[in-house]
């Protein structure tokens, strides 16, 4: 094209290049002729048909690389069965698509711990409410501690408990190493008494189970029907020995009306013996007693 036909000849050919067939043509804006002599012509001095036409060239190709790419996505995850099975075997795809899989180890069953017989009864009893999950040291009970002298020594299972005076008595017995009663109570089936003797129960590899059999050991001298909740589970060491406390409340009915006792059994490791046991209960008919249970539980000695 010479120079002076600029804008007034035909249609370049790169405008006639948007009517081939290829897939996807390829649209190059040419560069601006060489300004005639005396002038310089940009973009602004196309005639607006060429200028339209390459516009309209650029959104075709637009639209023809869309609608390719999305045929492409299309196929790629529709193929069907058996245009895969015509892939060459040793297709990288292929190859890739099937990884060999090692088998996984078969995993080694745990085995389930084996609870006593005795204990798993106890965790099962309904009379029983579940031991707590964390410790409570047993709190400080109502009413007036009684006066104490010395100590009853319990030669039995190896310690010693705080002697109670004036309302409590010392009882003989054969069934335990020490007793103290409190006076009956006219109406009352329960009445105060603090007993040691060698642990009557199983003891088991943790104290605190220990204390639970311990507790459950106690109901043979409660009311029937009778029913536990817990109020203190604390950990104690009493002469350098591991010992458990396990508060509870006992709550029973007489002629139909509601009564509650408040106890606590403490579970000791004597040394050259087996564990010892010291227990506690006084009802509420004798409440004003209750703090003889906190005295008890501080006072045991263990040579």
């Amino acid at each position: 094209m010479a120079p002076g036909d600029y804008g007034t000849k035909a249609v370049p050919t790169y405008v006639a290049a948007e009517a081939e067939t290829t897939p996807l043509p390829k649209i190059t804006v040419p560069l601006a002729p060489p300004a005639p002599p005396g002038g310089r012509k940009g973009l602004g001095d196309l005639p607006m048909r060429v200028i339209y036409r390459i516009i309209a060239g650029a959104a075709a190709v637009v639209g023809v690389g869309t609608v390719a790419t999305i045929v492409v996505l299309g196929k790629t995850g529709s193929e069907p069965p058996h245009a895969a099975a015509a892939k060459p075997a040793h297709s990288p795809l292929m190859a890739t698509a099937t990884p060999t899989l090692s088998p996984s180890p078969t995993p080694t069953p745990t085995p389930t711990p084996t609870i006593p017989a005795v204990l798993a009864a106890a965790f099962a009893d309904s009379r029983l409410q579940e031991l707590p999950d964390t410790e409570k040291k047993l709190g400080r009970l109502p009413g007036k501690p009684a006066p104490r002298h010395g100590v009853l020594k319990d030669r039995r299972s190896g310690v010693s408990v705080p002697k109670f005076t004036k309302v409590w008595r010392p009882v003989k017995t054969k069934a335990f190493g020490s007793r103290q009663d409190l006076p009956q109570v006219k109406g009352s089936p329960v009445r105060g008494m603090v007993i040691s003797c060698p642990l009557p129960v199983a003891a088991q590899d943790d104290m605190r189970d220990t204390a639970l059999l311990a507790a459950r050991w106690t109901l043979k001298y409660q009311p029937k029907g009778t029913t536990l909740t817990w109020t203190a589970m604390d950990d104690l060491t009493i002469g350098k020995r591991d010992a458990v406390v396990l508060g509870f409340n006992a709550h029973y009915k007489v002629k139909g009306k509601k009564r509650t006792s408040s106890a606590a059994v403490v579970v000791i490791d004597v040394p050259n013996k087996k564990p010892a046991l010291v227990y506690a209960v006084i009802p509420d008919t004798q409440k004003k007693a209750w703090r003889d249970i906190n005295s008890v539980v501080s006072g045991i000695k263990v040579p």
